[in-house]
Parts: structure tokens; C-alpha cells; sequence
């Protein structure tokens, strides 16, 4: 189980760093930028694929931890 729970944790680490980033710039990051910045912008292809597979491995993460805690 720590095996499973090491690779679930190796993945999640390489998608994170495979998503696009959506700041334009570095002073948006530190201020806040304008607020309606995502408004227009969808997640599309391997952009939406990347966030879904992100999403499922946290969880995954979050279970398995769980399992490992109370078993």
C-alpha cells in the first residue's frame, strides 16, 4: 500500500507541473491581476485531461491516505 500510495504521489507531482499556467505575468500573480481574468478562458483537449487526471489522482491520494491511516 505505501508502494501505490508513493506512485499516486510520483504522478500527481508530474501532472501539477504539466499544467498550463494561467497568469499572464508575474505582477498578476503577486497583486491579484484583474479578476474576470478566467472568465473567458475554457480548459480544452489535453489542457481539460490534465486538470480531470489532476483532480481524480488528489483524490485518490486523499483516499488511499485515509485507508492507510485507519487500517
Amino acid at each position: 500500500m505505501k508502494i501505490f500510495l508513493i506512485i499516486i504521489s510520483l504522478l500527481l507531482i508530474a501532472i501539477v507541473l504539466l499544467q498550463s499556467n494561467k497568469a499572464e505575468g508575474a505582477s498578476q500573480i503577486i497583486s491579484g491581476g484583474n479578476s474576470d481574468l478566467f472568465s473567458q478562458r475554457k480548459e480544452r483537449g489535453a489542457e481539460l485531461l490534465i486538470s480531470r487526471l489532476t483532480m481524480t489522482l488528489g483524490l485518490i491520494f486523499f483516499v488511499v491516505s485515509l485507508v492507510m491511516e485507519f487500517v
